[in-house]
């Protein structure tokens, strides 16, 4: 009998850096689902991969003085290998620089002119670069900034292509109704339809011509095909899908089943590429899962606050599958998730360590004390307890069948979880030390180990989507085979006649939490102190390059700047201004207010006394609402800054000159 196909997906990484564990979550969360078809009997597709043409990426290229393939190809690697560390299984990783998806695309494009679905026009408005999207001024956020990043956007004119979208609303509309499992979470439909359908739709511009790196318009080189047909295509280009002529994958595996993407990208999954198949006569994908955000703490992760965590060094620290774990059962379904280091370590010690770690070495290690590893199978289960675990474990399978087909993957885990800590609870009710002072217990002891074994085995099975190296270590511990399917889990309680288990290793060591946390917080400190100081270097190269060099300036306007000694009678720093000093200066002819931004460099009070150099004739303006009249000079170098200090027997109000 063939099996039932399964088509699953993930946004494809952006080029520009490193992902950092938030970006991980989508291949995780998309790989326990794909494991679990497998083992449930599908035949599944698994594609995940790089994003990597853009205005941004040319920009980011050009900055490090390379060309854009070559830096696409540096990231696109790192992007493969963070997700090969975390065990993902995928079938394909595709590049949007791989030529059999560039040569579909331009087709694509064509095929949409040919047929009048894009045609040439003009667009005027507001630019986002870091997303490269045009918004229109009622979508932007107060101050003009971008709704989706919140970082501002520039003015932007420029000859385009657009997708006719509004031809599509009123059909997209209709499949929404007749497939009401399209969204989830179904929140997310009420959101596309009030924010961007009812208001009506805008046609999409889907080319720029403002930079080059991307795929040309085949007729029309000047202009780039944009990121929504671009890398939306992925999806079937992947498969094989070409307007010349489309491979076997396409026809055996489209339509999706399953979009696996962030919330922040909902509308281009739910609306622009919907329209984009329709206008291509092919069928929508079948469910598209906008899955929240993973916070740290309650910030978004950003590498500019220095907050990222990234998961290969997380993984370094509490092993892939403690990483998947977390990421797996932490993360609600509609709600943002959080990470702290304080969170990651309480649950790997409490569930990890305590809970399945010390389920599996103590009841190996009591078959191997008792028995000498080898513990048959009983006759029958008697006691009231043996029912209850067997009626825990088909409950646990239950709701991790359940979670799955709601797309509730952590209720699954969980489920899993639970059953583990029923099984230790197994034991304190059973004593099975208690059972084996009295020789008449005997074959009650071995029931017990081969109920404990049992339930072990079966947890490692359901264990496996998640976190398959630890399944496999639990398979190792009781002495199974590694699970490939649902199918012992599925048949009676006591499959096997018998085990014959070894001392095993323990699968997760208890972690030192405070002492892990100070590491960890100390390096995140000293992250946040670079990102700090990076930014500010990256701002002074900016304004250093928007300013250019300056003119050169004639004597005459020199001699227009009054510089005197200043000597400093009074200094403190201004409130909730890190920054700020406030000075109260002697120029000799009168006292004067200045404020500088040193506090960083200098203490305020071994200022007191010293002999400074003052601009006295810049106009007066204010900061932090207190007024600064006149400048200090100072020097800057590698980020440190020093204000000019005279000789002590300088005169206040002494010319400079």
């Amino acid at each position: 009998m063939e099996k039932q196909k399964y088509y699953i997906t993930t946004a494809i990484a952006y080029t520009s850096r490193k992902p950092h564990i938030g970006n991980v979550y989508d291949p995780v969360l998309a790989d326990a689902i794909a494991r679990y078809k497998r083992m449930m009997g599908f035949d599944v597709y698994y594609l995940t991969g790089s994003d990597e043409h853009g205005q941004k990426i040319e920009e980011l290229a050009k900055a490090e003085g390379i060309e854009p393939k070559a830096y696409v190809d540096k990231v696109a690697a790192q992007i493969k290998q963070v997700w090969d560390g975390m065990n993902i299984s995928y079938d394909r990783f595709i590049r949007t620089t791989d030529a059999d998806h560039e040569d579909a695309v331009e087709k694509i494009f064509q095929k949409l002119l040919e047929k009048g679905d894009i045609y040439k026009g003009e667009y005027e408005g507001k630019y986002c670069v870091p997303c490269e999207s045009f918004f229109t001024a009622s979508q932007l956020k107060e101050g003009g900034l971008c709704p989706d990043c919140g970082r501002p956007c520039v003015d932007a004119k420029e000859e385009a292509y657009f997708l006719r979208l509004s031809k599509y609303a009123d059909r997209l509309v209709q499949y929404y109704e007749e497939n009401p499992d399209f969204f989830a979470p179904l929140s997310r439909k009420a959101e596309m339809i009030n924010n961007f359908i009812k208001p009506g739709l805008a046609d999409l511009c889907v080319s720029r011509s403002t930079f080059s790196w991307g795929v040309k318009v085949k007729d029309d080189p000047r202009h780039v095909i944009y990121v929504w047909i671009d890398a939306l295509s992925n999806y079937i280009t992947a498969l094989g899908y070409n307007p010349d002529g489309s491979g076997e994958n396409f026809a055996k595996y489209w339509p999706a089943d399953l979009h696996v993407i962030g919330k922040d990208i909902v509308r281009f999954h739910t609306i622009y590429w919907p329209i984009l198949l329709m206008a291509l006569d092919l069928p929508l994908p079948k469910r598209v899962l906008g899955h929240p955000w993973l916070l740290f703490g309650e910030d978004k992760m950003s590498k500019s606050k220095g907050n990222v965590v990234y998961s290969d060094e997380m993984a370094e620290i509490f092993g892939v599958d403690a990483v998947r774990y977390y990421l797996l059962s932490e993360m609600p379904f509609a709600q943002d998730g959080n990470i702290t280091y304080e969170s990651m370590i309480a649950k790997f010690n409490s569930d990890l360590a305590n809970t399945l770690g010390n389920l599996v070495s103590r009841s190996v290690a009591m078959a191997v004390k008792y028995f000498d590893g080898k513990v048959r199978r009983p006759a029958n289960f008697e006691s009231e307890f043996d029912a209850d675990l067997i009626s825990c474990q088909k409950k646990a399978f239950d709701a991790l069948n359940e979670g799955f087909d709601n797309l509730h993957i952590g209720d699954s885990i969980n489920a899993v979880m639970d059953f583990a800590k029923r099984c230790n609870k197994y034991i304190d009710e059973t004593m099975p030390w208690a059972l084996a002072k009295d020789d008449a217990q005997k074959d009650r002891l071995e029931a017990v180990l081969y109920n404990l074994l049992e339930a072990i085995r079966r947890i490692g099975v359901m264990l496996t989507p998640f976190m398959p190296a630890t399944a496999e270590k639990i398979a190792k511990a009781v002495c199974c085979d590694a699970p490939s399917d649902f199918e012992t889990v599925t048949a009676p309680f006591g499959t096997p006649d018998a085990f014959a288990v070894g001392a095993c290793e323990p699968l997760f060591a208890r972690l030192d939490a405070d002492a892990l946390i100070k590491e960890l917080t100390e390096k995140a400190k000293a992250a946040q102190k670079a990102a700090k100081a990076a930014a500010k270097e990256a701002a002074r190269k900016a304004a250093a390059e928007e300013q250019g060099p300056k003119e050169p300036c004639t004597f005459d306007d020199f001699c227009k700047i009054e510089l005197v000694c200043a000597e400093v009678l009074e200094c403190e720093n201004v409130p909730k201004s890190e920054k700020l000093l406030k000075f109260k200066l002697d120029i000799g002819t009168e006292e004067r207010q200045v404020l500088s931004g040193v506090a960083k460099f200098h203490k305020p009070e071994e200022l007191v006394g010293k002999k400074l150099v003052l601009v006295k004739n810049l106009l007066p303006r204010k900061m932090m609402g207190l007024e600064s009249h006149g400048m200090l000079l100072s020097t800057e170098a590698e980020g440190k800054v020093c204000l000019i200090q005279l000789p002590a027997d300088t005169p206040a109000g002494a010319n400079i000159g």
